[in-house]
C-alpha cells in the first residue's frame, strides 16, 4: 500500500508532464502555421493580451490578495523584455527551420541557463554542467553534416532565440529568490507582449478570416493552460525529476511535423536530439545524487516559462 501511495504522485506528476508537453508543442504548432502567412504581431498581440487577461482572471478566482504585483520590477522588466524579443526570434527561428529542429535549439535553454547561473545567480556550476554542454553543442553541429558553411539564418535566429529565452529564465529564477508570486512573472511579459504586438501591429496587419482569429485564440489558452499544467506537475514532483520529462516535447514535434507540415526529420536531426535529451539527463542524474527525492514534497518556487 505505502509502495503504490507513494507511486501515485509520481503518476500524477508524470501525466501532467504528456499533457504539457503536448500543449506546448500544440502552441508551437499554431505558431509555425502562422508564421506562413502573417508577421509575428498579428498572433502575439492577440496571445498576449488573452494570457494576460487569464492571468488577472486566476488572482480573482484564487482570491490572491497579491494580485499581480512585484517586488523585483527590475528584473521583471529584463524578464518581460526578452521574453517579447525571444517570442519574435522564435516565431522566425519555425518559419526559416523543419519543426522538429527547433527543438534542439529550444533544449539548449536549460543547458545555457546551467552555466550562466554561476557568474549572473553566484550558483555553482558543476562540472557535470559543462560536460552537459559540450553534449549539447555536438547536438547542434550534428544538424551540420557539411559543416559550418551550411549554418544559415534560420539557425542564426534560433540560436538568439535560444539565449534570450536563456535570460529570461534566469531572470525568472532570480525573481524566485525575492518573492513566489507565479502570476506576476507570467502577467507581465504577457502583457509587454501584447502592448509591444499591438504598437507594430498597424504596420503589418493583414484581414484575418474568422477561422485564423480564433486559432489566435486558442493559441493564449493553450499558452496559458500549458504553464499552469506544468505549475501541476512541479507541485507533486521536484522540479529536477520533472524537467528531463520535457524533453517529450521532441516526439511530439516530430509527430506534428509529419502530420501537419509535412516534415520528416532527417536522421542528423533524431542523432542530436539523442545527444541532447543525453545532456539533459547527464544534468539531471547530477542534480538527483545532490538532492534525493525526499521522503515528504516540501513546497517549492516554480518560476514561469
Amino acid at each position: 500500500m505505502k509502495r503504490v501511495l507513494l507511486a501515485a504522485p509520481a503518476a500524477i506528476g508524470a501525466g501532467l508532464m504528456v499533457l504539457y508537453t503536448l500543449l506546448i508543442t500544440g502552441a508551437d504548432a499554431i505558431t509555425k502555421a502562422f508564421a506562413a502567412s502573417y508577421a509575428a504581431p498579428q498572433l502575439f498581440a492577440v496571445s498576449g493580451g488573452i494570457v494576460a487577461g487569464l492571468s488577472l482572471l486566476a488572482t480573482r478566482v484564487l482570491r490572491d490578495d497579491r494580485g499581480v504585483r512585484t517586488h523585483a520590477p527590475r528584473a521583471m522588466a529584463l524578464r518581460s523584455v526578452t521574453t517579447v524579443a525571444g517570442a519574435v526570434a522564435f516565431f522566425h527561428a519555425f518559419r526559416l527551420l523543419p519543426f522538429a529542429e527547433v527543438f534542439l535549439f529550444i533544449a539548449l535553454i536549460p543547458i545555457f541557463a546551467g552555466i550562466l547561473s554561476g557568474p549572473v545567480l553566484s550558483e555553482p556550476v558543476r562540472p557535470q554542467a559543462w560536460g552537459g554542454l559540450a553534449l549539447a553543442s555536438m547536438g547542434v553541429l550534428v544538424l551540420f553534416p557539411s559543416g559550418l558553411s551550411s549554418i544559415g539564418l534560420g539557425h542564426l535566429v534560433a540560436l538568439l532565440a535560444a539565449l534570450l529565452g536563456t535570460v529570461s529564465m534566469l531572470a525568472a529564477r532570480y525573481i524566485c529568490r525575492i518573492e513566489s508570486n507565479l502570476l506576476a512573472q507570467v502577467f507581465y511579459p504577457n502583457a509587454a507582449l501584447m502592448v509591444v504586438m499591438a504598437l507594430a501591429l498597424p504596420f503589418v496587419f493583414q484581414p484575418m478570416p474568422l477561422k485564423d482569429l480564433a486559432w489566435a485564440f486558442s493559441y493564449g489558452v493553450i499558452l496559458f493552460g500549458a504553464r499552469w499544467v506544468l505549475v501541476g506537475a512541479m507541485r507533486v514532483m521536484p522540479a529536477y525529476v520533472v524537467t528531463p520529462l520535457i524533453n517529450l516535447q521532441f516526439l511530439w514535434m516530430v509527430l506534428f511535423g509529419i502530420l501537419f507540415f509535412a516534415e520528416t526529420p532527417a536522421a542528423s536531426v533524431f542523432l542530436g536530439a539523442g545527444l541532447m535529451i543525453a545532456a539533459s539527463a547527464m544534468l539531471m542524474r547530477d542534480q538527483l545524487r545532490l538532492r534525493p527525492m525526499p521522503a515528504s514534497r516540501p513546497k517549492s518556487v516554480v518560476p514561469a516559462e
